[in-house]
């Protein structure tokens, strides 16, 4: 198999999922267990005066913040959010207290009847209304959960010699997860011992959490995952929450407790993409040629900061894209407000910097009369230039060839200059996106947090078992982890096991996130099995470690953002063609083209699986995913009012491989998971433009934004 790895085989767990065999948190049950429901804030910001409680019954029990051995505070990177509201609440669907019980019906009787006497205060709901500092604020005393900014170059310099400047402000909104599974956790407590099963993507996240929580040792917590219905990093902080008040709702009883949120509740209280405005600055040469660039980025982080920090990082270092931006300035904050927190979405940050780079690089051309493409070829990096952060491009960058190759799949040339000629009232259009998502986790952070640690363990019968803490989520880990351990070892891959991990069983090999399950750990496996390949002795048990070890010639300054934010990078193309209706604004898929360099497949269905899904997911971010909070509620709260593409609005994807393989994955291998989303959008929405004639600054832009840039000309 070693010359063949990328040679699509049989998802392992595919037969079990597809036959219905397989159970999922919400099919399990345990004898004596009870079921557990939340009272929540019906208010945006409001102190909490006074509970009214109704006769409680037997076997039934309330538990408020009262009832939390240790800290009441979620653990996740900022001390700020409780895991049960004590005197005040910041946002509609805040957790309040829990009723448990042997009836799911009777709970929830008792929920309505609990009267909660609020002192309500002025909320602050925007990001206008964040900074602007008339009302008191959430967070600190500026609102602002992160702020960083850096520098390249001499960004004053290029501004002042600057033959043009061009400003563009964008908008980015809401997107929901939308997994096929709600969030969910059972929870036990069994001598002493805190145990939680759930849907979820980081089981040391929440293992941490319940440890904060219940003030214990770490013996004292065991987390396994549940078969996971799809994540898409909904389940990466948020879990952590669900699992606290579950445990707590066990520790409580002493019974087996199931915690299980309804659609209408996932997507009213879980986390979601941020909202962002983002101002781009451009200053020109004579020629056209970009000299320097100032970009501004604004998050709406929600009531609490979660992980919104992490995801600034993000969006910043993407500022640039894909193009060698000789003088920089980027900045941005992660502003709180008094709406449902926001939080990890596949592309973590990306997306929005990524729709508002392609758009304003779309825009320049066409006021420089040139071809965009043409213009993006001008600025695009190569290989040993430098990144936005003073880093480096060590890889080959293929881009010219991967752009080659799209234009022959997609005529995009031919068929953008054609459609700049309409006069019909269907207009066909197409659009490029050109990006990269860097590979593992930012920065130093696999080094310096991380530090993931992976297991092989031989049985005397010649199974090898994977021990690891990623999950298989829906992305097929399940089976390219198996592939690359029994590929390494020569073995027959029905003689490796990958079970969900349970962290009394496997080391902390880090959270299933950031692309960084195949490459890092991946990696680390592969080189455990050549390790063990080397020791085999037939018959024994054996068992081999292997730690994390930082590339050579990395450089990182995370306070500076200065050096190499990853090791290495993945690249993307999309291409869209749509057909917009004038008289409606609807907006019909024609053709969607794509290539990609993800190094080297591990296993080209599972990889062409991921690309028409993330670029599905990214045409949804730019079209039809429209989520609103109005005075703090969340409007659209259910999958009839929150449209998601279905195999009616697409079309059949067209993709390409090309092969780049990377020297410190596994068989090559680098990230693609999250890749795949982020040009969906941008493509999408270049297309619209180049159909309706018209510039559009904000996503997604539903019919009825697409009328309303039509009637404003």
């Amino acid at each position: 198999m070693s010359q063949g790895i990328s040679t699509a085989i049989k998802k392992l767990d595919h037969q079990f999922k597809t036959d219905g065999s397989i159970e999922y948190i919400a099919d399990l049950k345990f004898d004596g267990m009870l079921y557990v429901k939340t009272l929540r804030s019906i208010k945006q910001r409001a102190f909490i005066k006074n509970i009214n409680l109704p006769p409680i019954p037997e076997g039934y029990d309330v538990i408020d913040h009262n009832d939390i051995p240790g800290k009441n505070i979620l653990k996740v990177i900022v001390d700020d959010n409780p895991i049960l509201a004590k005197d005040q609440v910041n946002y509609i669907g805040e957790p309040i207290l829990l009723v448990v019980g042997p009836k799911l019906d009777k709970v929830l009787e008792i929920l309505e009847q609990i009267n909660v006497i609020y002192e309500e205060r002025a909320p602050i709901l925007t990001i206008e209304k964040a900074e602007d500092g008339e009302v008191d604020p959430i967070y600190k005393n500026d609102n602002c959960f992160a702020s960083y900014q850096y520098i390249k170059g001499d960004i004053q310099k290029a501004f002042n010699e600057a033959n043009e400047i061009i400003e563009e402000t964008f908008e980015t909104g809401y997107q929901e997860h939308a997994y096929i599974e709600p969030q969910g956790m059972i929870g036990f407590y069994d001598e002493d011992k805190v145990t939680v099963y759930g849907s979820l993507q980081c089981p040391y996240y929440v293992k941490d959490a319940l440890v904060q929580a219940f003030d214990c040792k770490e013996d004292k917590v065991r987390v396994v995952q549940a078969t996971t219905g799809g994540a898409f990093g909904g389940k990466e902080d948020y879990p952590s929450l669900l699992a606290c008040h579950a445990a707590l709702a066990a520790y409580k009883t002493k019974k087996p407790v199931k915690l299980l949120l309804d659609r209408k509740e996932d997507m009213e209280v879980t986390t979601k993409r941020h909202p962002a405005q983002l101002v781009y600055k451009t200053a020109l040469d004579k020629e056209g040629h970009i000299t320097g660039m100032a970009v501004n980025i604004k998050l709406n982080g929600g009531a609490y900061a979660g992980l919104s920090s992490v995801v600034m990082q993000r969006s910043l270092i993407c500022a640039t894209g894909v193009y060698n931006i000789p003088n920089l300035k980027v900045e941005g904050k992660a502003l709180a407000t008094n709406t449902v927190p926001t939080g990890a979405f596949r592309g973590f940050g990306a997306p929005q910097s990524f729709f508002a780079l392609e758009m304003h690089m779309e825009h320049i051309a066409k006021q420089l009369g040139m071809a965009p493409v043409d213009f993006k070829k001008q600025h695009m990096v190569t290989m040993g230039d430098k990144t936005s952060t003073n880093g480096s491009f060590r890889d080959p960058v293929l881009l010219p060839k991967m752009i080659e190759e799209v234009e022959k799949m997609s005529q995009y040339s031919q068929k953008y200059k054609a459609y700049q000629m309409q006069s019909s009232n269907k207009k066909k259009g197409i659009g490029m996106s050109v990006f990269l998502h860097g590979c593992g986790f930012t920065g130093s952070g696999e080094r310096d947090h991380i530090k993931a640690t992976v297991k092989l363990k031989k049985y005397f019968n010649g199974i090898v078992e994977i021990l690891v803490s990623n999950v298989d989520m829906g992305q097929g880990l399940q089976t390219t982890l198996n592939k690359i351990v029994s590929t390494t070892l020569n073995i027959p891959i029905d003689k490796v096991i990958f079970s969900n991990p349970d962290t009394d069983r496997v080391p902390n090999s880090g959270p299933t996130v950031a692309s960084r399950s195949l490459m890092i750990v991946g990696k680390l496996l592969e080189r455990a099995s050549i390790k063990l390949k080397e020791t085999w002795i037939e018959g024994q048990k054996q068992e081999m470690t292997e730690h994390y070890q930082h590339p050579e010639l990395i450089p990182w300054d995370e306070k500076n953002f200065q050096g190499d934010a990853y090791p290495t990078y993945s690249w993307g193309i999309n291409v869209v063609e749509v057909a917009v209706s004038t008289l409606t604004g609807e907006i019909d898929l024609v053709g969607v083209w794509s290539v990609f360099d993800v190094g080297n497949a591990i296993d080209e269905r599972i990889i062409r699986g991921q690309i028409e899904g993330g670029i599905l997911q990214g045409i949804g971010y730019g079209s039809m995913e429209f989520m609103e909070s109005q005075n703090g509620m969340i409007q659209q709260k259910s999958i009839t009012d929150y449209i998601i593409p279905t195999a009616k609005d697409v079309v059949p994807i067209e993709s390409k491989l090309i092969k780049n393989p990377y020297q410190d994955g596994p068989f090559g291998a680098k990230g693609a998971g999250e890749l795949t989303l982020i040009g969906g959008a941008p493509a999408l929405v270049t297309a619209i433009e180049n159909a309706i004639g018209q510039s559009i600054h904000k996503t997604p832009v539903t019919p009825e934004h697409a009328l309303e840039v039509l009637s404003n000309g």
